[in-house]
């Protein structure tokens, strides 16, 4: 439905979740999550990068779209049923009211946008001819201003502004209305402070969207760093284990061993009763060793899902076989770019709600299959970010498959040694 001129926001609000079901059977510690509160999707804040999801009767219902509605209702009483052209005038309302409710189906494509805009302004005008007296129809103009500063940069509005007042101007003085200036004056600084706080509300918007895209990259790196020094610590609590306890231990059973070979305590129950004793504690010891040093790999899971967290879409459908282990940091890393890189592309260029990541093993190598149920135009340019992937995984001495499926989406296939 319509958001009007506000609904350019891109990113929903951040809050802190628990870690994820999966990556809390794999490890025994929480880590923090990022979890979207709201999940409105970017439309005029990316000038036409983003194509916009189907809209939903939540969107229809946000304060700022039943305020334009309210706004454009409380000018459509303001004029009065018996006047010359009152049918025409309804129309004209209908019009401006129906692109302004289609403006969600539209927001995506820069140019069905633009013309809205301009036919927007245009009908206004022509309200404005039709009903001079009322001096309501130039509300209408406001409004357009202040979407136009969602949408446009700041030079872009400013013309656009000129153009409409220009437009006014000369309505008014064609239908005959005196101090016409004072008019278009009056409203122009409407246009102009309601421009302004629409230009703002983006740039806040933007800057908080920002934020907690890099949130969620500091949660990911930090999942990943917590990992690692968990698996340090383990390692150095085995060496200690095994190089302290375990040298003592063995030097305390052979001493035993010596002891029961003086025929005056052989027979002594004690002396067999502490040699068993540090042989079972010497093999309890080499099993906990062992079992310190095996490690389960570094939590991916929870890393993957909070890059994902702060983007309205695609969802990630996330799946990691269970002997895809990685417990290097530097090919986490790669893994974890890799995938960010993927839903950064997906949501900016297709219109794709769902990306499926699949990790596997495939012999000694990692296998990293990305696919969006998305469409894409049947070329495939390969841009910085698809470059940035190529070095990436080329510096972890693997390989990269891009390619296209036969419905359109784009597929990533990643092997990698491991």
């Amino acid at each position: 439905m319509a958001s009007g001129w506000a609904r350019c926001r891109a990113v929903g609000s951040v809050c802190a979740g628990p870690a994820s079901q999966a990556g809390a059977e794999r490890h025994r510690h929480d880590l923090p999550e990022v979890t979207t509160c709201r999940p409105p999707i970017a439309g005029c804040a990316g000038a036409g990068e983003h194509r916009s999801m189907r809209p939903t009767l939540r969107e229809f219902f946000e304060p700022l779209n039943i305020a334009g509605l309210i706004t454009i209702a409380a000018v459509t009483l303001s004029f009065g049923f018996e006047a010359d052209g009152g049918v025409l005038r309804w129309w004209l309302l209908g019009g401006f009211a129906g692109l302004f409710i289609t403006y969600d189906w539209i927001k995506g494509h820069a140019v069905l946008r633009d013309a809205a805009l301009c036919v927007q302004a245009a009908l206004a005008l022509w309200l404005v001819y039709l009903e001079p007296r009322a001096g309501t129809a130039p509300v209408l103009l406001v409004m357009l201003v202040a979407h136009a500063a969602m949408c446009w940069r700041p030079a872009v509005v400013l013309a656009f502004g000129v153009a409409i007042n220009v437009g006014l101007y000369l309505t008014l003085d064609a239908v005959g209305v005196r101090r016409q200036w004072l008019m278009v004056v009056i409203y122009a600084s409407f246009q102009a402070f309601s421009a302004l706080v629409a230009y703002y509300a983006r740039n806040a918007e933007r800057t908080r969207d920002a934020l907690a895209l890099v949130n969620a990259d500091l949660l990911a790196t930090r999942a990943l760093l917590a990992d690692s020094a968990r698996d340090a610590e383990r390692l150095r609590v085995a060496r200690e284990l095994h190089d302290v306890a375990g040298h003592k231990l063995t030097a305390m059973k052979l001493n035993l061993r010596a002891l029961a070979g003086d025929p005056a305590l052989a027979e002594r129950s004690e002396v067999r009763i502490a040699q068993q004793l540090s042989s079972e504690l010497l093999d309890d010891i080499r099993s906990v060793v062992q079992a310190l040093r095996d490690t389960r790999g570094l939590d991916l899971h929870t890393a993957l899902r909070a890059l994902a967290a702060p983007l309205p879409r695609p969802a990630l459908a996330l799946d990691i076989a269970a002997d895809a282990t990685v417990t290097d940091p530097a090919l986490a890393e790669t893994l974890l770019r890799v995938v960010q890189e993927a839903l950064t592309n997906t949501a900016r260029h297709t219109d794709a709600d769902t990306l499926h990541v699949r990790l596997a093993r495939e012999g000694e190598a990692l296998l990293l299959r990305i696919e969006d149920n998305g469409q894409r135009a049947a070329r495939l340019r390969e841009g910085n970010g698809l470059s940035g992937m190529r070095e990436r995984i080329a510096a972890a001495h693997g390989r990269l498959d891009i390619d296209l499926t036969p419905h359109g989406a784009l597929r990533l296939t990643a092997r990698i040694p491991a």
